[in-house]
């Protein structure tokens, strides 16, 4: 299973002519199994302005199944930004160490656009997508 972050998202609904939109929509089309959590909807949905895209983009994200953090996986999240600002390492975002601590639980990879994510998996074995190449 994939989860995918919402900084892959927003190149993906926005066509970009990025690798993380391409790659995201071969994995659509070849019907890998992605996922998604409630805080990665939140993210991509609060950024549309307008009524009718923000419930077609919406529809459209509820198809993909949700992976929602428990007590423990918050938990989990805190001892990631710990670990990894123990290392010298501080991730900007606490979000990040919460998808990564879902990631962990269920053994997903992530696919993302963002730094925080090399940072967590240098320190907790979190699978991250390598993209190589470039358009």
């Amino acid at each position: 299973m994939i989860m995918v972050d919402t900084s892959a998202w927003i190149d993906f609904l926005r066509g970009e002519n990025s690798m993380f939109r391409h790659i995201l929509h071969e994995l659509i089309e070849g019907e890998e199994e992605i996922a998604i959590t409630g805080i990665i909807l939140t993210e991509i949905l609060q950024g549309i302005k307008e009524e009718r895209p923000f419930r077609t983009t919406r529809d459209f994200l509820l198809e993909f199944p949700a992976y929602e953090p428990v007590s423990i996986t918050w938990i989990r999240a805190a001892s990631i930004y710990k670990e990894c600002r123990k290392n010298g390492n501080t991730p900007r975002s606490t979000i990040d160490c919460l998808i990564a601590a879902v990631c962990l639980e269920h053994d997903f990879t992530v696919l993302h656009k963002d730094r925080d994510y090399e940072i967590i998996a240098k320190y907790t074995g979190l699978k991250v997508m390598k993209i190589k190449g470039t358009l």
